[in-house]
């Protein structure tokens, strides 16, 4: 069905057209992209997340954080999704994961089956839980997480919104 892959230079194309989707239905924002949505160096950008999965190379006001698109099987980006290792005072209401999918490819499974795999990666990196913030009115994503095994843990207001924290237990 889909994979997830680290993005790279020669997937610029696709990428680019991906984000313009996302732009084209009047979204600005990419969630769980590493602000792929703010950038137009495709290449710089690639350069920052892949820094971002090293310790010694990590931006310092940021955490080590795993990107990947989700690929489906005609090798087209259907979602993106990362994986931030810990979280840091500003992360705390975030999460550790955010994702999206693109949006003439939503409602089909997409953003489920890419949490699914990236729990099978924190797992891997040997993380025992996952945090995960959802704007209250989003109600596919609330599907997504409970699907995943998120419990809800605790309620916030984020930009005037209502948001909820699940986290998602990792057992081995």
């Amino acid at each position: 069905m889909i994979q997830l892959v680290r993005p790279t230079e020669a997937m610029k194309e696709k990428a680019i057209e991906f984000r313009q989707e996302f732009f084209d239905h009047g979204e600005s924002v990419i969630n769980g992209s590493e602000l792929f949505d703010k950038t137009d160096d495709y290449t710089e950008w690639c350069r920052t997340i892949d820094a971002n999965t090293k310790e010694e190379t990590v931006n310092p006001n940021w955490v080590i954080t795993d990107t990947f698109f989700g690929v489906d099987d005609q090798d087209r980006i259907v979602g993106i999704i990362d994986l931030r290792h810990e979280l840091n005072d500003f992360l705390k209401d975030l999460g550790h994961c955010g994702y999206s999918v693109r949006p003439s490819e939503r409602r089909k499974g997409f953003a489920t089956e890419m949490l699914r795999q990236l729990l099978e990666v924190a797992k891997k990196t040997g993380m025992n839980e996952l945090y995960l913030s959802v704007e209250r009115k989003n109600e596919p994503s609330v599907k997504t997480i409970t699907r995943n095994g998120g419990v809800y843990e605790r309620s916030f207001e984020i930009d005037g919104e209502q948001a909820d924290i699940y986290r998602i237990a990792l057992s081995e």
